[in-house]
């Protein structure tokens, strides 16, 4: 079918309640799943699949015994979806907005680096101003918070930004530059050796980011650049809780964002190593879509975030 005659179809005959049954499905892998949360009798979710299929001369989905698996052609139709349903929730939390001026919904993607202060802080400030927004928070890596983001799942990636521009039709805005440092425990044997040379804590215990990480990246350059191994994990984390309950508890070492370990710094709980500064790292920053996709609710945050920014330089 020409790319032409097939965009005059779905405009006739695609319905937004299709788009979502579809995304449903991929999510659930179960037609009869999917037809129960969208109050549906599953003959008549089957009946729209199938129709769709037959309209468009395409197969969207594998029937197996493990359920229903999105083909390539399913894949791309909700991915497609997601990003149409993800512009209807703008519009109806831009309109109620416009009604209300305080309510919508935030989801926000945020790094280790912006999990402990930036994005707290700017949630406060936002609660403050719209005291009925309701707030998403996803905690995770790049590789995993990106693609949400282009698919319309999250609003937002708060935290490092990334090295390469990976994903077509993101935008950044830098915050801030950070530096990290390698911390442990107060009172750690290796506090009190005087200055340290990266070949003196190689071999001790590690708690890492995941080697997808920027961070994880940075410091095994620094290593490699002084013609040493990279330090190998005893622990895997990018949980800020986990680490900092680790460090405290035992005599692992980790690699820190500074903002993360200022505020444990105050606690008196962990120092910095007296080890070279690591190089300085990639600028702290939001991510998003564009700025013109963003609800109001959302775009209140980010200048919430830069106002939260220019507090902590």
């Amino acid at each position: 079918m020409a790319p032409e005659k097939l965009q005059r179809d779905m405009i006739a005959r695609m319905k937004l309640k299709h788009l979502k049954l579809l995304v449903t499905v991929g999510e659930q892998c179960n037609i009869f799943k999917a037809a129960q949360l969208m109050n549906m009798a599953q003959p008549a979710a089957t009946k729209i699949i199938r129709d769709i299929e037959n309209t468009y001369e395409l197969q969207l989905f594998n029937r197996t015994s493990r359920g229903v698996i999105p083909t390539l052609y399913g894949e791309v139709l909700i991915r497609h979806a997601k990003l149409v349903l993800s512009q209807i929730k703008h519009v109806s939390e831009e309109l109620t907005s416009l009604q209300s001026g305080l309510s919508g919904h935030v989801t926000v993607g945020t790094l280790i680096t912006a999990s402990l202060t930036l994005l707290p802080k700017a949630l406060v400030r936002l609660r403050a101003e719209r005291p009925n927004v309701y707030i998403t928070v996803v905690e995770g890596t790049q590789d995993r918070l990106l693609p949400s983001l282009v698919q319309g799942d999250l609003d937002m990636v708060v935290g490092r930004l990334p090295e390469h521009q990976d994903y077509d039709g993101l935008t950044t805005i830098q915050l801030y530059e950070e530096p990290a440092y390698i911390v442990a425990r107060s009172g750690h044997p290796l506090s009190n050796r005087g200055t340290l040379e990266l070949a003196d804590i190689v071999n001790e215990s590690w708690i890492l980011p995941s080697p997808q990480t920027y961070l994880r990246r940075e410091l095994d350059q620094s290593f490699r650049d002084q013609g040493l191994p990279s330090p190998q994990p005893v622990v895997e984390s990018v949980s800020v809780l986990t680490n900092r309950t680790l460090l405290t508890e035992t005599d692992m070492i980790a690699v820190m964002p500074g903002q993360v370990f200022h505020q444990y710094e105050k606690a008196g709980e962990l120092c910095r190593l007296p080890v070279p500064h690591l190089q300085q790292l990639g600028p702290v920053g939001i991510t998003m879509r564009s700025k013109d996709n963003l609800t109001p609710a959302a775009h209140s945050l980010m200048e919430d975030l830069q106002l939260v920014s220019e507090e902590l330089i």
